[in-house]
């Protein structure tokens, strides 16, 4: 026999004591292909403002998923998709439960053609949803701008502006001054300070020639003004790429709790965000750089 009775896990009072649980660090791997937590790859939709998920896709820009997992037997073949390690495949994984892109439920958008009943049935709970998200106050509808606004016609500054980064060009989702940095505070907040950050090298607007890709003809006597970073090194363009103000530029192992703004840049599809003027702010010696070099010509031609 023992001289002391066994413990039995509670106070003299007979309350249970609370354990101390010990929180492990998240961390990213470095064979990891984004960079982005999964606590940031939630959010909601500015159209309806439900809840979405974003995935990565092997070769393609993130996905929007809905939230929640949906019976396979009411759901068309063509819109299941499936989560394995992280990454979005657009079909099913033989299992009674599949995942389906928010455009196809979200009340903000049209409504695809045909809808079946159960797809309808699971966008109206969605209205109903979104619409006491509107009485209520807790979210507020966008409304799309034109693409030639007033305001942007006095100023002649795009809203979504082509930017040039190492030889690449990209269209932003915003303004330059307003690109905010996407990475991760110690508070597991997202960074509040802007990419363009004051007193770090910032690049020049220019005008270049729209030029098409994927071997297609380039757009004949069309200029577009473009925010060139390319004469700024190699990390400074890097720091521009994955979205990152200078002092979380200097932590590479910090996690992202953003997805980058960035979309390739296609003259064809998107047309309508091609300005020929450069912005008004511009200083008159990079406006007149810009057309000496839309108007010269090549050198070092054969």
């Amino acid at each position: 026999m023992h001289s002391t009775p066994a413990s039995t896990r509670r106070r003299w009072d007979g309350t249970q004591p609370q354990a101390h649980r010990h929180h492990r660090r998240l961390r990213v791997a470095s064979t990891s292909s984004s960079r982005l937590l999964r606590a940031g790859q939630s959010g909601r939709c500015t159209a309806c403002g439900n809840l979405i998920e974003w995935y990565d896709r092997t070769g393609h820009r993130p996905v929007a998923l809905h939230p929640h997992e949906l019976p396979t037997s009411v759901i068309p073949s063509t819109c299941r998709w499936h989560v394995s390690s992280g990454t979005a495949y657009p079909a099913s994984d033989g299992t009674a439960w599949c995942r389906i892109p928010h455009p196809l439920l979200c009340p903000g958008r049209e409504a695809p053609d045909p809808l079946t009943p159960d797809l309808a049935e699971f966008r109206r709970r969605l209205a109903l949803r979104t619409r006491r998200m509107i009485d209520t106050g807790a979210f507020t509808p966008t409304t799309a701008q034109p693409a030639h606004s007033e305001s942007q016609a006095e100023g002649c500054r795009p809203a979504r502006p082509v930017v040039q980064i190492l030889y690449g060009r990209y269209l932003a989702d915003r303004p330059v001054e307003d690109i905010r940095c996407v990475a991760q505070t110690r508070t597991r907040r997202r960074c509040t300070l802007p990419v363009l950050a004051p007193g770090a090298p910032a690049g020049i607007w220019t005008l270049m020639p729209a030029t098409a890709v994927r071997g297609q003809l380039a757009l004949p006597g069309t200029g577009m003004a473009v925010y060139d970073l390319t004469r700024l090194p190699y990390a400074g363009q890097l720091r521009w790429r994955t979205q990152h103000c200078p002092a979380h530029a200097a932590t590479p192992t910090g996690a992202d709790l953003a997805l980058a703004d960035w979309k390739t840049f296609d003259p064809l599809l998107h047309h309508q965000h091609i300005h020929p003027r450069l912005p008004l702010t511009t200083p008159a010696g990079a406006r007149r750089q810009g057309y000496e070099q839309l108007n010269s010509p090549r050198t070092g031609e054969g």
